[in-house]
């Protein structure tokens, strides 16, 4: 449970950093982000769970690029906290993919 918990609160840190780098990305504090960060991880699973593993973010395709951007910017219709343009949801899916290599926000 500790774990989950570090992670949420990780990702959550690594959506504020993208939100102040990322035009087109923005998030309304902490727990906006934290809300946003569970509120992604649920669309993501439910994406995987829809359409199998291969297209999950997870993979580092093209693919998985393509679904987290989609998955960031379908969360701001269910997160008020979050605003996202498409270019912002393409830009904050290959940044948070860049910081998810240096620190990892999923329990291995």
């Amino acid at each position: 449970m500790i774990g989950l918990i570090v992670r949420f609160v990780v990702s959550a840190l690594v959506l504020m950093l993208v939100a102040f780098l990322i035009p087109g990305f923005s998030v309304a504090g902490f727990t906006g982000a934290l809300l946003s960060a569970v509120i992604i991880a649920l669309i993501g699973f439910g994406v995987e769970q829809l359409l199998g593993e291969k297209i999950s973010p997870k993979s580092r395709g093209v693919v998985g690029f393509i679904t987290a951007a989609v998955v960031i910017f379908l969360s701001q219709y269910v997160v008020r906290t979050i605003s996202v343009t498409w270019w912002g949801a393409l830009l904050a899916s290959f940044a948070i993919g860049i910081i998810d290599t240096f620190v990892p926000t999923e329990l291995r």
